[in-house]
């Protein structure tokens, strides 16, 4: 049978058809050629930025695991000396203790030496305690909390040598009502204030510390009395206060 012959319409359709192939293959040649030449051009880099990005990730993985077991050690060297310490055997806790408050860093290291200081003062060396309340002290790398209960610590063992200006200058900014060592820092700031003949500072410090009701009952009975004997009332109960006197020894 013969065919047909294509009319002009079927011509420009084939034609049509054949230039859409065309220009599809030509495209797809023209991005093999652009992704050839980013990879000649970048390949390297992409390649360096792959392996520093594998690099990092398992730096950060050893970093990871080492703070981790670090952590873990500084832990049980904590555990070991206070079990020493339980056992009597002071000088090898404060051993055990030693490289912590050396070569720690932040909360770990300040509680260490704390603990090492603690020690010294219970074992009656009381220079050697005082040194290094005050080297905790001055530590800017340490906690805040470390650092404030190692200055009350550092004067409560100096107080007797201390004059009294340096205990006020030391201990005022922490004889703050809420502050957590007001009790104890306000008490000492009170007895120097005393010792410079200013009861008319003390006396209300006294009663701040009476009225404190997150200080220790037997500290805030005796602030109360030396209210009292300062001409500060601080009684709210008879009766209770009464009671809490007796736990003052005279």
């Amino acid at each position: 049978m013969a065919l047909r012959p294509k009319s002009p319409e079927d011509k420009q359709e084939q034609k049509a058809a054949d230039q859409d192939v065309f220009l599809r293959e030509v495209d797809e040649a023209l991005r093999k050629d652009q992704a050839l030449g980013l990879a000649k051009r970048y390949g390297v880099g992409i390649g360096v930025a792959a392996v520093a990005g594998l690099l990092g990730l398992a730096g950060y993985l050893y970093w990871d695991s080492s703070t981790k077991q670090a952590a873990a050690e500084r832990g049980e060297r904590f555990m070991i000396a206070i079990d020493r310490l339980d056992a009597g055997a002071a000088d090898a806790a404060s051993a055990e203790l030693a490289p912590l408050a050396s070569e720690g860093t932040g909360g770990s290291k300040a509680a260490a030496a704390m603990m090492r200081a603690g020690i010294a003062q219970k074992q009656g060396k009381a220079a050697e305690a005082a040194k290094a309340f005050a080297a905790i002290a001055a530590d800017t790398g340490a906690p805040q909390p470390f650092r404030d209960l190692a200055t009350l610590r550092e004067v409560a063992a100096r107080f007797d040598s201390m004059a009294p200006q340096q205990v006020v200058d030391r201990l005022k900014p922490l004889a703050i009502p809420g502050n957590p060592w007001f009790g104890s820092a306000g008490e000492m700031l009170a007895m120097a204030y005393m010792k410079q003949g200013k009861p008319e500072l003390a006396g209300p410090l006294f009663a701040a510390i009476a009225k404190d009701k997150g200080a220790p009952e037997t500290l805030r009975s005796r602030a109360r009395q030396l209210a009292g004997q300062l001409g500060v009332d601080t009684v709210d109960d008879v009766n209770k206060a009464a009671g809490s006197a007796a736990l003052v020894k005279p």
